[in-house]
């Protein structure tokens, strides 16, 4: 049965209501006012996806940046993945995140750790 959301003209309050299938259905009463003089609105709704679906929207590289130059864009991926396969990656995913980033600060330019190189 589908919920819909009225705004009551009597009082402005937004609410929802549960309605069965029928064509046209009358506004249910306002919880505020009690008026039923209001006004369907059009409203958000969910969508559950598969898994296959879930996964392919997760192949999209572009969506999440430069994978392989980026450690930030990594991260969310991989968080992204974890939350989509209800794996709780926990306080291991962070901690190696972190060490990888301190890594990532050391590096020089070409990635090789300890720093620039003396220019000639």
């Amino acid at each position: 049965m589908p919920i819909f959301e009225y705004d009551c003209k009597q009082c402005g309050r937004r609410y929802s209501a549960l309605v069965g299938v029928i064509a046209n259905p009358k506004p249910a009463a306002c919880p505020r006012c009690g008026s039923q003089d209001a006004e369907r609105r059009v409203s958000r709704f969910a969508r559950l996806r598969s898994e296959d679906e879930t996964m392919e929207s997760l192949c999209d590289e572009a969506s999440y940046g430069d994978l392989e130059n980026d450690p930030k864009a990594i991260k969310k991926w991989v968080r992204d993945m974890s939350a989509a396969m209800d794996e709780d990656m926990g306080g291991d995913l962070e901690q190696a995140f972190e060490e990888e980033m301190e890594k990532g600060d050391d590096a020089g330019p070409d990635g090789g750790g300890g720093g620039s190189e003396p220019e000639l």
